[in-house]
């Protein structure tokens, strides 16, 4: 593979992944992909992380490893950072690149026709006061992709691969579109929450009522069986 200059990269972000995934070392590092994205910085590695956890994470241990970088970067973004800086530690974390090819695999063709579709719009929200508010949320996303919650990474890791794009890309739209999850969410929540609040006042003297009930009914099928 020929050595490419990733800090004056011009070529597609669906390419560079898959240009990534072409290597032969058996692990990839964490500290290669900081490299290979260059200029790309935060959006870059927030879209790629985010994709790669909503891929893979279904394999135990991957949403720590990519979950904690990713809390960094949303720390950055929300102090104004300019330059990305990860830690030596974090640098040398590493996954199998066999397992990231299958991830990529799977959204490589979804991406290309995103990449097609996108172009600089609605700057304001890319501005900075968008910047440190996306990196506020991705703080917010990544703690719960840390977490060990069964499928409970692929929400968080899509709406941060929305605001990765659209930092990247300068397109406004893939930030409505990461907020605009993060509302219905708080929304559903929000529902869920009020509905059990309302039924709980009727349900809960409800079932106080049944459990007193109980006892005498079983006494009473007991008595009728001859128990």
């Amino acid at each position: 593979m020929p050595d490419y200059d990733y800090q004056n990269d011009s070529r597609p972000f669906s390419q560079v992944i898959e240009d990534i995934g072409a290597k032969d070392d058996p692990r990839l590092y964490l500290g290669e992909l900081v490299k290979a994205f260059g200029e790309r910085g935060f959006g870059a590695l927030m879209l790629f992380f985010g994709l790669l956890s909503a891929a893979i994470g279904i394999i135990p241990g991957t949403t720590t490893i990519l979950g904690a970088p990713l809390l960094l970067m949303g720390l950055q973004l929300a102090i104004r950072q300019d330059q990305l800086w990860l830690p030596r530690w974090a640098l040398r974390r590493w996954i199998e690149r066999e397992t990231y090819r299958a991830g990529v695999a799977r959204v490589l063709p979804r991406l290309r026709k995103v990449e097609r579709l996108s172009r600089p719009r609605l700057s304001i929200m890319t501005g900075e006061v968008s910047e440190v508010l996306i990196g506020v949320a991705t703080v917010l996303l990544a703690i719960i992709l840390v977490l060990p919650l069964w499928g409970g990474n692929l929400i968080p890791a899509l709406i941060i691969s929305a605001f990765g794009f659209g930092l990247m890309q300068r397109d406004g739209l893939a930030i409505v579109i990461g907020w605009s999850a993060i509302a219905l969410i708080c929304i559903a929540a929000f529902v869920i929450w009020f509905a059990w609040a309302w039924t709980s006042t009727y349900l809960v003297p409800f079932w106080t009522w049944l459990n007193g009930l109980l006892p005498q009914g079983w006494a009473w099928l007991t008595g009728l069986f001859g128990g």
